[in-house]
């Protein structure tokens, strides 16, 4: 039921108001009292929240219903307004007609492990606790998140000197980041600025190929820099000066170095460029590895040494900020960046890049691929990790493939030194991929 982020899938199909109920009824009966709920704009939002708090209150919890905001507004409202639990219902980068559940802890941190398997088996199970008749939950609503993430924002960081930036807010949530941004001095042009849940002007997830606006934007004004955000602004990537895209792992490079001290760590998942631990190696500093998902990587970011965390897809954590992946906050700390050590492009031609190559190939049935690969492998051979699919290491490389935790597809990775390498070995994962789907079976695989 719950994948790297939450409940998420097409509506009608994974996700109902029945998924929504059973949600509602499972965490007011793990004892959490008191939950905010908000929501992205997708168009199937207001239905889910109706059926949510309908579980929640059923079960005796009282809902604070906070409306249309980021889902990092809404995670860090379960701390500040002393909530047990929160739940955006959102589906983040993924298409239109997808919606789904995460949930968040007073922290600030994403639900994982061990109170996330309680809540499914739950829902598994049935087993509610359903309140007196008399005895119900209570549905109200919470305003000022909005303005009080600004202030939050504005209080962090600070920009000096001010420079000019275009967001692309991609019809979704991230607004908010337009206004931390100006509150912080910058001129601030926004793109795709009204909130359509069907994201008309572009698809959700911020790649290269869907920021094509916004490079063309930035690079014919003055903008110092470009922020694209998906549709409830938890990712945040970026454009230089010139138009370029920053890679995913160029960037988490760049707050990498730039937050890390000797003796540090910066925690990052296992899809993770080798180029983040060559930057931080050059500081003094290491990474430490975790499960792809925001909420393993937030954990691991709340050990004592860790000093930030970040996965490519975008989602970035400030663990004495929030240890949310926050959108509108990574948009000021990289303005800020910008603005002391100067040009975006500058900054990235600086980061010594390593070939890597991603690809998605769609199946559903993407848990037996990676089960019929990981059997594939060599038995007690310490260079191939099941912790997160399958994750090969070889001399001069490695490839990674695994399921993906919120959409129908099988993800592979590979890097190497050497584009060569790299190439070789990203074809060799995909026709392990490829066996798997066609043939049900894959061959006894060798390790070189």
């Amino acid at each position: 039921m719950f994948g790297t982020s939450g409940i998420r899938g097409e509506f009608g199909e994974d996700v109902t108001a029945g998924t929504a109920l059973a949600v509602g009824r499972a965490i007011a009966s793990e004892g959490n009292d008191h939950v905010v709920v908000g929501r992205d704009p997708r168009e199937t939002g207001s239905l889910l929240v109706e059926a949510l708090s309908a579980g929640l209150r059923e079960c005796g919890a009282n809902v604070a219903r906070l409306g249309e905001l980021p889902t990092p507004t809404i995670a860090r409202s379960v701390g500040w307004y002393d909530a047990d639990m929160g739940v955006a219902v959102t589906a983040s980068h993924n298409p239109p007609a997808d919606n789904g559940l995460k949930l968040w802890h007073p922290d600030g941190s994403a639900v994982v492990g061990d109170a996330q398997t309680a809540i499914a088996d739950r829902i598994r199970h049935a087993r509610y606790e359903f309140a007196p008749w008399d005895d119900t939950g209570t549905r109200h609503r919470f305003g000022g998140a909005r303005g009080r993430h600004v202030d939050a924002v504005a209080d962090a960081v600070a920009v000096d000197p001010p420079i000019p930036v275009v967001v692309d807010v991609g019809h979704g949530t991230g607004e908010l980041t337009a206004a931390a941004l100006r509150r912080l001095g910058c001129p601030v042009t926004t793109l795709n600025g009204v909130t359509d849940g069907s994201f008309p002007a572009r698809e959700s997830e911020p790649t290269a190929e869907n920021c094509e606006q916004l490079r063309r934007v930035v690079a014919a004004t003055d903008a110092e820099l470009g922020i694209a955000h998906d549709g409830d602004a938890d990712r945040m990537l970026a454009v230089t000066e010139s138009g370029a895209f920053v890679p995913g792992d160029t960037l988490l490079a760049l707050f990498a170095r730039r937050e890390a001290k000797p003796g540090t760590r910066v925690a990052v998942p296992i899809d993770a460029s080798l180029a983040i631990k060559d930057e931080l190696a050059a500081v003094g500093a290491d990474v430490t590895y975790t499960r792809v998902g925001d909420g393993y990587v937030a954990r691991r970011a709340a050990e004592a040494g860790v000093v930030f965390g970040g996965e490519p897809s975008g989602a970035w954590i400030w663990p004495d900020e929030t240890r949310a992946p926050d959108g509108p906050l990574a948009a000021a700390k990289l303005a800020a960046m910008v603005a002391t050590d100067g040009s975006l492009d500058a900054l990235v031609a600086d980061v010594n890049t390593v070939p890597i190559s991603r690809r998605s190939v769609e199946t559903d049935r993407k848990a037996a691929v990676i089960e019929r690969i990981a059997a594939a492998m060599p038995e007690d051979d310490d260079r191939v990790t099941t912790v997160d699919g399958v994750r090969v290491e070889v001399d001069d490389g490695w490839f990674l493939v695994r399921a993906s935790g919120t959409e129908p597809l099988v993800r592979i990775t590979a890097e190497a030194r050497e584009q060569d390498r790299m190439a070789a070995l990203l074809e060799t994962a995909e026709g392990l991929v490829t066996e798997a789907i066609e043939t049900g079976s894959v061959e006894r695989q060798p390790v070189d």
